[in-house]
């Protein structure tokens, strides 16, 4: 939706989000709790948007509360730029800041202080560099069902003696309630979603979020750095699209632009992002950032923007007689991802990358972008072991992956939401990549994966590289069908390592010569204590882009 400025004070909060001056401050200057930590994002050569939510004793009799900010070169020093902010009443108690006037390419550490002298806890960020860079290190994340599994992922990467910035391609929240999506395993590890139904609301939005913000790794993590965020469909609702999504009801759950609204509202409220600007579109969320002379990162929205409907759900029962009229649907040229303005827009910024002479373009994005076919599994372990591995499951699941198995045998992808449901896009894109010169580092979320996969046009020329992160905590295939991801690399020649059984993250390191993707896995996400590995690297050359060899 593009909203106008009047519509824009209002739903933030009257001049929240264009930081102009609060009418109500908190009555009698009362004490407020820093109980969701700090987070900082979308860094800039001189500075970053940091963010805090003040508690205050009770919210409903409480008006906007009075903050102010520092930020030192080291945590318990002298503050070398201050200034303040509110956390509005009417941002459910939400503040950010954007000091500006800070040194390229130096960490900072910052904090909030709240009536009463309350102080909050100290984060860190470092500020973009400019000029000569010689080397940076992403930590790459996505998918985080809060019932799930602990975050112990957060954990390990809080303990990175170095990170330029963590990129979260979506699914920061899930909406389904306590007896959805992983329910078996948040019972039994007593983590249960609140609120408890399916969030709809924008209060139930909040809660969610304010959840998910209120787990000590997760606070770590985001006090470790700078996050880089997108969405992807659940911060709404399952496989989203431009005009619904396929767990959203109208019936039941009303107007999907209102659910929509709120969704969105919740997600400025609650992030480390530049909120939007009046007259733009709430969707836009792609922007880009300049690492000196050593990369461009661009971020781009393929969910609520301009996507148009998915073929068919994920895990949804295909009819063969349904196969034709679907693959043809799939085909048709007016399908979109991203949309015809957000190309353009992509296009110019990697064109003017490559123009700069900087040797990596890295495209941040919610979906996995290789042609993946699945797996023909019956074939490829044998009569025996698929007998032996279909005794082994629950009998939905034994007729759920006879039906795949069938699909995939008539040329059906492995997976319509992802950039396979969109090949004529995909080939846009692709062609955009071309005009602007660029054969850039693709990074994928959402499928609950790790991947690394070399990506082909229709002439089957390379033309990019990808870099799947896998969960930190959402279930995936691996845990029906362990060893899944290895028949799904024998089954697709752009498919060079696929993990569909572990939690983690990618490192991606950047230099003069080389990237690398280090794949990084938890041994646990049932229990606090967990042991960190690494089960794969890939790299690909300045000179050699489109190939990708182990490390």
């Amino acid at each position: 939706m593009t909203i106008n400025r009047r519509q824009t004070l209002g739903l933030f909060g009257s001049g929240a989000a264009l930081g102009l001056p609060g009418t109500i401050l908190a009555q009698g200057g009362a004490a407020v709790r820093f109980d969701h930590g700090v987070a900082s994002g979308d860094p800039a050569a001189d500075g970053a948007v940091l963010w805090t939510r003040a508690t205050p004793a009770d919210a409903a009799a409480a008006g906007d509360v009075p903050l102010t900010w520092h930020v030192a070169l080291e945590a318990d020093g002298k503050a070398v730029a201050s200034g303040r902010a509110t956390a509005r009443s009417a941002r459910d108690f939400t503040a950010k800041a954007t000091p500006t006037g800070l040194k390229p390419g130096t960490d900072y550490h910052y904090w909030f202080e709240g009536p009463g002298g309350r102080r909050s806890p100290v984060g860190r960020f470092r500020t973009l560099p400019v000029g000569a860079t010689p080397d940076l290190t992403f930590a790459v994340v996505s998918c985080q069902l809060y019932g799930g599994g602990l975050f112990n992922v957060y954990d390990a990467i809080a303990k990175h003696p170095r990170l330029d910035a963590v990129l979260h391609l979506g699914d920061y929240i899930y909406e389904y309630g306590a007896d959805g999506y992983g329910a078996d395993i948040a019972t039994k590890i007593g983590r249960i979603v609140e609120p408890a139904h399916e969030i709809v609301t924008l209060a139930d939005y909040r809660a969610r979020h304010a959840q998910v913000k209120r787990d000590t790794n997760m606070q770590a993590a985001h006090a470790r750095a700078a996050f880089i965020c997108v969405w992807d469909d659940h911060e709404v609702a399952n496989d989203g699209w431009i005009g619904g999504a396929e767990n959203h009801d109208p019936a039941k759950e009303g107007d999907w632009k209102a659910r929509k609204a709120a969704a969105m509202q919740a997600y400025f409220e609650w992030m480390p992002i530049r909120d939007p600007l009046p007259g733009k579109p709430w969707e836009a969320i792609n922007r880009s950032f300049e690492f000196g002379d050593l990369a461009t990162l661009a971020m781009v929205e393929t969910r609520l923007l301009a996507r148009s409907q998915q073929v068919a759900a994920k895990g949804a029962g295909i009819a063969p007689a349904d196969y034709a009229r679907m693959m043809a649907e799939r085909a048709l040229p007016q399908r979109e991802l991203l949309g015809a303005q957000q190309q353009v827009w992509l296009e110019g910024v990697l064109a003017t990358s490559v123009k700069a002479g900087k040797p990596w373009q890295v495209l941040g994005n919610q979906v996995v972008m290789a042609r993946v076919a699945g797996p023909d599994i019956e074939r490829q372990l044998g009569a025996a072991r698929f007998a032996d591995t279909m005794a082994k499951l629950p009998p939905m699941w034994r007729d759920r992956l006879t039906a795949s198995i069938a699909s995939y045998r008539a040329g059906l992808p492995f997976n319509f939401d992802s950039w396979d449901g969109y090949p004529p896009a995909r080939e846009r894109l692709y062609q955009a990549f071309r005009r602007a010169g660029s054969q850039p580092i693709v990074l994928s979320g959402d499928s609950h994966a790790a991947w690394a996969n070399v990506l082909h046009d229709d002439r089957k020329t390379a033309v990019a590289v990808e870099f799947g992160a896998t969960a930190v905590t959402s279930p995936s295939y691996g845990s029906l069908l362990p060893g899944i991801g290895a028949l799904i690399e024998q089954a697709n020649d752009e498919v060079l390592f696929c993990d569909q059984d572990h939690k983690g993250y990618v490192l991606l390191t950047l230099d003069r010569q080389a990237a690398t993707a280090d794949f990084r896995t938890v041994s646990t996400v049932l229990v606090p204590a967990y042991e960190e590995r690494s089960v794969a690297r890939y790299r690909c050359t300045a000179a050699t882009k489109t190939a990708l060899t182990k490390a």
